[in-house]
């Protein structure tokens, strides 16, 4: 058996009942002033069984309250976010079935209040929930394998969730889907089990071969990936009978590596939701393994976002936790990188995202607050390096923020943990 390391005395004191919370955090503080955590301090059954993870998030958690500690302190921001009014996130499945009704209800909500774009900009969105696929599709490009990845997606769930709260009166927060607890059955997670306090089941099944991806601007870089077991229309849960009205932009289509488009995505084009949830896709891109080995094992955040999306400038034939978690649910506009958050699973994709990118960042925050890279996907066209001053605008949903300022959930416009 593998001699445990420095890191992993704490691990049974987290994961079991024999200390209290006093004792636990002790310890992992202890153990984090020694040194950031490595894939050698667990063993590989720690690693996919979810422990290490449990372990991790648990450790950020800890240190995550000495951050909240000193920004409250150092009156980082207006309001001062502290331990004592951080709102907190967490996993669908914990929540209780009248907490995952009322966020079933507000998303629900935000569907009947108006758009808040300009006239014109994007007539398919006809409500304030298509105006985050709109703005989402119009930036994709500015968005994914560039330096903002990870601030831009954050600050537009939070956004997400202010929505959820200030238009539809919901008082928690937006859930996270642990992809890690779902990947032998996805169909079967209480995210999409067609409960009605799920976000829906299954797209109805037809007989279909898999997808093709190709790496982008290489069309001869294949990605196969195995068929999933639905491809209809989502026919049962709250999101039944659901109208998606932006798009498609770019939906793989099957057993080719073609893709299904309008050519004006903008405009209104009403059709249902579909999913073709994949066991095959999570199992191979988003288990526990997949999360805990890419925030153990990159020390920056150039090659953390590299191996997040799938950057293939650094890797090949993958799809990262990111494209993993986006095709595990599929269908349209599930597998549209441009108009995705039009399936309300999105949010707790992206949550996840989130959390995974907290986690990493409060296991060494203090050398954990850096961005890297360009201002357009993959360099083309080439772009200049973005700075912490530049902007995110996601206006009229939010006012414009700087990148340096989405950089702790304790600073800027943030106070939210994940536990």
């Amino acid at each position: 058996m593998k001699q445990l390391t420095w890191l992993l005395w704490a691990v049974p004191l987290l994961l079991s009942g024999t200390t209290n919370a006093a004792d636990a955090s002790t310890s992992s503080t202890a153990a984090a002033s020694k040194k950031v955590p490595s894939s050698s301090d667990f063993s590989a059954a720690q690693i996919s069984s979810g422990d290490a993870l449990t372990y991790l998030s648990q450790l950020a958690k800890n240190n995550s309250d000495s951050v909240a500690a000193s920004a409250a302190s150092a009156k980082m921001r207006r309001g001062v976010c502290s331990p004592a009014n951080v709102r907190i996130r967490r996993e669908w499945r914990t929540l209780s079935k009248n907490d995952r009704k009322a966020y079933i209800n507000a998303v629900k909500c935000l569907r009947t209040k108006p758009s808040l774009l300009a006239p014109g900009v994007a007539p398919g969105s006809v409500s304030l929930y298509d105006d985050f696929v709109a703005i989402h599709l119009m930036q994709t490009l500015t968005i994914h394998l560039t330096a903002t990845f990870l601030t831009w997606h954050r600050y537009f769930t939070w956004t997400y969730e202010e929505h959820l709260r200030n238009d539809c009166g919901y008082t928690g927060t937006v859930p996270y889907w642990e992809w890690g607890l779902d990947v032998n059955n996805p169909a079967a997670s209480p995210v999409f089990d067609g409960s009605d306090t799920s976000l829906g089941g299954n797209g109805q099944f037809f007989s279909h071969p898999g997808m093709i991806l190709t790496e982008p601007f290489n069309a001869t870089a294949l990605i196969p990936l195995p068929p999933g077991t639905g491809g209809g229309c989502v026919q049962t849960g709250p999101f039944a009978n659901f109208t998606e009205h932006i798009g498609p932009v770019a939906v793989a289509k099957y057993g080719t590596t073609d893709t299904d488009s309008v050519p004006d995505p903008l405009n209104d084009h009403p059709r249902c939701l579909k999913r073709d949830l994949n066991a095959g896709i999570a199992k191979r891109f988003t288990s526990f393994y997949n999360t805990t080995t890419l925030i153990l094992q990159n020390n920056d955040v150039e090659h953390f976002q590299a191996l997040m999306q799938a950057d293939p400038r650094y890797i090949h034939g993958e799809l990262g936790v990111h494209g993993g978690g986006h095709f595990t649910i599929g269908g349209d506009p599930g597998s549209d990188p441009f108009i995705s958050p039009g399936d309300p699973a999105f949010f707790l994709h992206h949550s996840q995202i989130d959390r995974v990118y907290w986690i990493w960042q409060m296991l060494d925050f203090p050398n954990r607050k850096t961005i890297f890279g360009t201002g357009t996907f993959l360099n083309v066209p080439p772009s200049a390096n973005v700075q912490l001053t530049d902007t995110i605008d996601i206006t009229p949903l939010a006012p414009v923020v700087k990148v340096g300022d989405l950089l702790s959930t304790f600073a800027g416009p943030f106070c939210y943990i994940y536990v």
